[in-house]
């Protein structure tokens, strides 16, 4: 039986986010991949509770970081794709970072007397933009990252930096807040002997694949590890999630090594084997198998141990009000986010319709690409337990009904056209309040030579 919780100054929960990269809804063993071996995660789902209907507010990267720290879909800043290098940025109509004064969760934390940290991924800028602000700009009082400007952390070293923060704060006697925001299996795929050899048995591909999530997996069992021998664990909300659904090749080869200029050497996408659990479509599309994740939150005392909860249709935009009710942070006044609190969920009472909508944006081609059939949609929204999604230019329509159907194999939109109706009417408002140019300080003295 968990119990119910409120806000206490006195007695406030650690908070470890593990976000990782591309990690496929079905990359876990304990929902049942074939091979893969992830002991540590698998832990975290059997002490704590498996939410299997969370979604992310995009395909790729940069807009789903985005909404995780300021609780808004990331259209509001034009943040509709990755972050690349100035001259992509502008002719994606993007600014070429997140703006340092946009609403933040780290902020709300520190003024409520948390101690803040992000060790890995960090990708809302780039390393090859220079003059972009670093995350100890957006309230992080110690940092590590890659995907940034400055210094490239190592991507191996998070789990270490990660329990030198743990280790400060406690002589401190202060909570904390850590991202450990995992490279893995984002390529490339840097792969250490050790694991490949475990997995000496399967083909290449799938032996880099492997070899590479039992690696991130043993880093975060080491901070699991470090936070139970200080005696803390219990006291500490931990969620494991990821960014957007697994990368694949658009056809089968040898994975082949290439360089980037973040994290080094590694191989390529040929060796990205991820699968999303009958999911629709992969990374860079909006059905479920692009935005569909995993999503498991330890807590114990207040979720549920061993629980599957496979009803609730809950975002990463709900994420920073539920932090802020947690931790008894506030966000300003004037704030208002897209999602909703949501610890009433993760401590029991399912949501299977969602009043507040969701919406994505992504630049996807139309028609759709033989190769890639399910990377056409370029706007979605879901309320009640319906989504539509449609291509550019609204032209082209389906629906589903999503809460029974994950998969999206039925397109209904045909037997209920008034709420498809509805649904449009409801994303056309949306597109009518988007802003159409990035504001704010929040581009680079680079586009001065475009």
């Amino acid at each position: 039986m968990t119990e119910s919780i409120e806000p206490d100054n006195n007695n406030r929960p650690n908070i470890l986010f593990i976000l990782a990269d591309d990690w496929g809804w079905g990359d876990l063993g304990c929902h049942g991949h074939p091979y893969v071996k992830t002991p540590n995660i698998d832990r975290l789902a059997r002490e704590g509770t498996d939410f299997q209907r969370f979604t992310v507010t995009s395909g790729v990267c940069s807009p789903s970081r985005c909404s995780m720290l300021t609780g808004h879909f990331p259209s509001r800043y034009n943040i509709d794709g990755h972050f690349a290098h100035v001259p992509t940025n502008a002719n994606r109509n993007m600014p070429d970072w997140l703006d340092t004064q946009a609403p933040l969760l780290t902020r709300a934390l520190q003024e409520a007397g948390y101690r803040t940290a992000h060790y890995g991924k960090w990708h809302l800028a780039n390393e090859m933009i220079p003059d972009s602000p670093t995350p100890a700009a957006y309230c992080y009082d110690d940092y590590g990252a890659f995907n940034c400007s400055g210094e490239q952390m190592p991507w191996y070293d998070d789990a270490n930096r990660a329990v030198d923060f743990i280790d400060r704060s406690v002589a401190e006697q202060k909570p904390f807040f850590i991202n450990m925001w995992v490279h893995e299996p984002h390529t490339p795929h840097h792969t250490l002997p050790q694991y490949e050899w475990k997995f000496r048995h399967l083909d290449r591909p799938d032996q880099i694949y492997a070899a590479v999530l039992a690696h991130a997996d043993a880093r975060i069992g080491q901070v699991l590890d470090h936070l139970e021998q200080l005696g803390i664990l219990d006291d500490t909300l931990v969620i494991f999630c990821s960014d957007n659904g697994p990368a694949r090749a658009v056809a089968p080869g040898e994975p082949k090594v290439y360089y980037d200029g973040a994290t080094g050497a590694g191989w390529g996408v040929e060796a990205s084997k991820g699968i999303t659990g009958g999911r629709r479509g992969y990374k860079m599309s909006l059905f479920e198998g692009g935005v569909g994740v995993p999503f498991i939150v330890r807590w114990p005392g207040k979720v549920e141990a061993g629980r599957v909860e496979d009803r609730s249709l809950i975002s990463s935009v709900d994420l920073l009000p539920t932090f802020c009710r947690v931790t008894g942070a506030s966000m300003p006044g004037d704030y208002v986010a897209d999602g909703v609190d949501i610890l009433n969920v993760i401590q029991g009472t399912p949501r299977e319709s969602r009043e507040t909508p969701l919406f994505w944006k992504y630049e996807s081609a139309w028609p759709p690409n033989p190769q890639r059939p399910d990377h056409w949609v370029s706007w979605a929204v879901l309320k009640g337990r319906w989504k539509l999604v449609g291509n550019q230019d609204l032209s082209y329509l389906e629906l589903f009904d999503i809460a029974g159907d994950v998969a999206e194999s039925n397109d209904v939109r045909e037997e209920q056209i008034s709420v498809a109706e509805e649904m449009l009417d409801e994303l056309k408002r949306w597109q009518s309040s988007l802003p159409q140019e990035p504001t704010g300080d929040v581009f680079s003295e680079l586009r001065k030579s475009l």
